[in-house]
């Protein structure tokens, strides 16, 4: 077992530096905190597997991006924006939004204080974080606070780790994978605390968007594993089996081995639990998970029988449903299933990482997991022998296959098939490109040399800039006003690295 430093014994991070948020210069302290293999809910799990017909996993995706529009051109967040604008669009909601980003930090204690067993997984993204702190809304924060760090409401709530500015993976540059991965673990650290994000074990990619390039994917395995992650939810239509044919029903409600082989030959693995397909927001919103579980029943992984588990995630804050059926919805369930899965057999709210941590108790090896991989990979493999594999060879059988089947693409796939994160939006990409060069050409053999250089008010000026251009929601809305916004962070970002 993997020791993790005490937090007694790290020093105290700010939450913000230079007016800028604290995403980086303690690199090493937070490494010591997130690489463990300590349980993390079995200790405090109520639940128990024997008494679990079926379970149902459900996150909430909370995030608003960084924007150059303050009155002065300032770098706001887009709530801000909207509540100071509010009759633009349905910017009149901005209320409603602070609320949703709030208020399960006084619907899981009032739940718990009522002898019920809520659970509920969270994704928020740093830009959003980020712009509670610009807006001076100590409010949502300190509910958030609640939730994370009170001991009583730990076995409650699963915070999720991301992309610190909402970047989709697949297109972005792959030495800032990790960049963001570790940005988003030091500033949650930075506002949480290191025990809150020593809790931080599964992983939501923006976007549910899953790269399907073989070296992207291997290098965003290892970057999530390098951080301390044990498992991420993907899409059901992003993963295909080995031999190319779609996920067998039953195994998508048990945790599968995603795996991924890079150019060279080499292969990691991480465990993933599938969200199935459908209209998530409204899913979620009514609760709709639960009443699949109820459908649902026991299954095999190995030579163990377990629970399955229909797993979902949902924007937390958009679109009348969330903000109005949700707060209809999510408290009643509670109160029915209350002792579910303690003194009665049925149906049970669960976390990942506690679902996973159960599984496994119960003798669940990670060998007996349904192995899947990226959607289009056996596509390259059939024509690359993986045990020969080379650079070029991968790139000539990728060329070959764009020229002669129009399904295959190497765009990654994400929450939706009719968007694209890449045509179209060259104007976007090129300077993004562009600026993480400039980044990683000024700043890699500095930081090599001196790890410390990291902590430096000009290194986080230029990461802040770097990560913010590579916000999905700036090849989002279409050409015009987002992308004049993107611009503008390139020619910000630009003029720092060449000073």
């Amino acid at each position: 077992m993997i020791a993790t430093a005490s937090s007694a014994n790290l020093p105290a991070l700010e939450t913000l530096r230079s007016g800028l948020p604290n995403i980086c210069g303690w690199e090493a302290e937070i490494q010591s905190v997130v690489n463990h293999d300590e349980p993390i809910f079995l200790p405090s799990t109520n639940l128990r597997l024997e008494n679990i017909t079926a379970g149902f996993a459900c996150a909430l995706h909370m995030h608003q991006p960084t924007i150059p529009a303050g009155a002065n051109g300032e770098l706001i967040n887009n709530l801000q924006y909207m509540f100071e604008h509010p009759n633009e669009g349905d910017n009149h909601n901005a209320g409603t939004f602070a609320w949703c980003y709030s208020r399960m930090g006084d619907w899981i204690p009032e739940l718990v204080h009522n002898g019920c067993n809520p659970r509920i997984m969270l994704d928020y993204s740093g830009n959003l974080l980020w712009g509670f702190h610009q807006m001076g809304r100590e409010d949502v924060l300190n509910n958030l606070k609640r939730i994370a760090c009170d001991p009583q409401y730990q076995p409650y709530v699963e915070w999720l780790g991301t992309m610190w500015s909402h970047a989709v993976i697949p297109s972005t540059p792959i030495p800032d994978i990790k960049l963001h991965i570790q940005a988003w673990q030091h500033y949650f650290a930075a506002i949480f605390g290191y025990d809150a994000l020593k809790r931080v074990k599964g992983f939501s990619p923006p976007e549910m968007n899953l790269p399907n390039h073989p070296d992207s994917l291997y290098e965003y395995i290892k970057a999530l594993k390098e951080c301390g992650y044990r498992w991420l939810l993907v899409q059901e239509h992003s993963v295909e089996r080995l031999d190319g044919s779609p996920l067998w029903h039953d195994d998508k409600y048990v945790p599968n081995s995603l795996i991924a082989r890079n150019s060279q030959g080499e292969t990691i693995s991480i465990t993933a639990l599938i969200k199935t397909q459908g209209s998530d927001t409204k899913l979620v919103a009514q609760m709709q998970p639960y009443h699949e579980a109820k459908g649902r029943g026991k299954q095999q992984i190995g030579n163990v029988t377990v629970p399955g588990c229909v797993s979902q995630i949902a924007d937390g804050e958009n679109g009348g449903v969330m903000m109005n059926e949700y707060a209809r919805d999510f408290q009643p369930v509670w109160c029915d299933i209350k002792e579910n899965g303690r003194s009665t057999t049925g149906v049970v709210g669960i976390n990942g990482t506690e679902y996973i941590e159960l599984l496994e108790a119960a003798g669940v090896n990670l060998e007996d997991y349904p192995p899947c991989q990226a959607v289009g990979q056996h596509k390259i493999w059939q024509r690359v022998d993986p045990d020969k594999a080379t650079p070029e060879a991968v790139e000539k059988a990728i060329q070959e296959l764009k020229e002669t089947d129009r399904q295959f693409h190497m765009d990654g796939a994400s929450w939706t098939n009719n968007l694209s994160w890449v045509k179209g939006y060259e104007n976007v990409l090129e300077p993004m490109n562009k600026l993480s060069v400039l980044f990683h050409k000024k700043y890699d053999s500095l930081v090599e040399q001196d790890p410390s250089v990291t902590k430096s008010s000009d290194y986080l000026q230029a990461l802040v800039y770097t990560l913010l251009l590579e916000t999905s929601c700036f090849r989002y809305w279409g050409q015009g006003t987002w992308t004049d916004y993107a611009r503008e962070l390139y020619q910000r970002g630009e003029a720092l690295l060449r000073e």
